[in-house]
């Protein structure tokens, strides 16, 4: 293995340890040009996959044969369904604050009433009772009554989508929560969701409680709640320019924004330097179901708008959208127009990739030693 030396200065303390490498991700990364991959898979090649056929790979490293993914799959089809004491603790929880404080609640409560203490074990099971446990928050917190035992046969996102009591589906939902699912499973081992799960897991922490704290991180406006954000964007440009937009328009009223010290949302990324790849899946998902909705016409003409306007200032590395441009947009225009569970829709997928990162970490890094307890060095200094 070739020796990285890296010289760390004044400056790059206070900067969140950004770009310095700390351990091994075995299951994706992001390259600047390429974007995500998935077991060094591009993600463009594998969004179209079925979820258990992506989960496969990110579990066991490689792709499986149809048989195996089957044989997999029947496992998970297996452990799916949480147990009644569970869902009735889950109908307990208050409905006041955001869904993601009653998703992390969910999942102690998994722990304690379903954890076996085994990383692999609780990871095959979380996986499993993933959509199972998050229809009973959405349905609980949006007052959607009681929540139905999902039939995985009927794939692992149609059954969720079947369960989740939502007022007005269209036949386009499924599809949109399975692109959605599959192309939020994994980020990289850096992202802030994925060290934090695997920071408390290297306390020994359980699983689920690693996962617990893992999605109060994912829960912040900078990380999992950035698609909620960028989705009021969409709607503010919408009703501020017109139904009447052009891009030429929109170009103008994000110059505005830029004058008046206004934030842009949806564009950018702390690794890219194109547009995500995550992003162009959806966008053509969105062009091909969702064109015509008032939003999604928005959001296509701020893909263009956008980097032409930020291309204008040199400073910006990445004036590309990013995958929360569009994914909010997306699960509106196919029928879920509920942006206050968009990110337990990311938490949902994304507890599938941090899983499997912690089973690495704990069971098998260091020849099965696992990584020691996270315990990075700070400098005093006395308050100025």
């Amino acid at each position: 293995m070739n020796k990285i030396l890296f010289e760390i200065t004044k400056e790059h303390l206070d900067t969140g340890m950004r770009g310095f490498p700390v351990g091994h991700c075995v299951t994706s990364d992001v390259d600047p040009e390429k974007g995500l991959q998935y077991c060094g898979r591009p993600i463009k090649e594998i969004a179209n996959w079925q979820p258990q056929e992506v989960i496969y790979l990110l579990y066991h490293g490689k792709v499986g044969s149809k048989e195996e993914v089957s044989l997999f799959y029947n496992e998970i089809k297996a452990r799916c369904c949480c147990c009644e004491p569970l869902v009735q603790q889950i109908y307990q929880l208050p409905r006041e604050g955001h869904p993601m404080k009653l998703f992390s609640a969910a999942l102690l409560l998994l722990d304690m009433l379903e954890g076996v203490g085994d990383y692999r074990e609780d990871c095959l099971n979380t996986i499993a009772k993933l959509p199972h446990l998050v229809a009973c928050v959405i349905n609980h917190h949006a007052g959607w009554g009681e929540t139905k035992i999902p039939n995985l046969d009927l794939g692992y996102m149609q059954a969720f989508t079947e369960i989740v009591n939502a007022p007005n589906k269209t036949p386009a939902l499924a599809e949109a929560f399975k692109f959605f699912n599959v192309l939020h499973y994994d980020h990289g081992g850096g992202n802030l969701s994925a060290f934090v799960g695997k920071a408390v897991a290297s306390g020994l922490e359980s699983l689920l409680g690693a996962l617990s704290a893992a999605m109060c991180g994912l829960s912040g406006p900078r990380h999992g709640s950035a698609n909620q954000v960028t989705l009021e964007f969409v709607k503010q440009v919408y009703e501020e320019v017109g139904e009447s937009a052009t891009v030429e328009m929109i170009e103008e009223y994000i110059r505005k924004r830029l004058a008046n010290n206004e934030l842009v949302f949806g564009f950018g990324h702390a690794v890219l330097r194109v547009e995500d790849p995550r992003a162009t899946t959806l966008y053509d998902f969105v062009q091909k179901n969702s064109h015509d909705h008032p939003l999604a016409k928005i959001a296509l003409m701020l893909r263009e708008a956008g980097p032409n306007v930020l291309k204008e200032n040199p400073k910006i590395t990445n004036p590309y959208p990013n995958v929360d441009a569009i994914s909010g947009t997306m699960l509106t225009a196919a029928g879920f127009p509920y942006p206050e569970y968009y990110t337990l829709l990311f938490g949902l997928s994304r507890c599938v990739g941090i899983a499997i990162q912690v089973v690495y970490e704990r069971l098998e890094a260091r020849g099965g030693k696992g990584t020691p307890i996270v315990r990075p060095k700070y400098l005093y200094q006395p308050r100025v």
